[in-house]
């Protein structure tokens, strides 16, 4: 059913934010979906401890489904275009954008 311990922690994964190539064992697992304790069906994608302490660590409910649907409305690589969307898309659903008092 599972592989041993030891062959699981020499595995090499690379880390999604770096690029960089870490251990298994030194590794966090990251869950685009944000419920990494659900494990059933699903395949994880890693960062490096660094990558993972600079993380932010907020909820972010639909965030995943909302970029992924600004890519694919957008349908462009132009970072200004994407961002644009962006903006409107969370203002459309969120209300505008406040900023707040200091």
């Amino acid at each position: 059913m599972w592989g041993s311990r030891r062959t699981r922690e020499s595995k090499t994964v690379t880390c999604i934010a770096c690029g960089g190539s870490v251990r298994r064992s030194e590794a966090r697992e990251y869950d685009k979906h944000g419920n990494r304790w659900e494990r059933s069906g699903k395949e994880f994608e890693h960062l490096c401890k660094d990558c993972y302490r600079d993380l932010c660590h907020q909820p972010r409910d639909e965030l995943e489904a909302l970029l992924v649907e600004i890519h694919a409305v957008e349908g462009t690589d132009s970072r200004t275009a994407f961002l644009r969307r962006y903006g409107e898309l969370v203002e459309e659903r969120y209300g505008p954008l406040e900023e707040r008092e200091r």
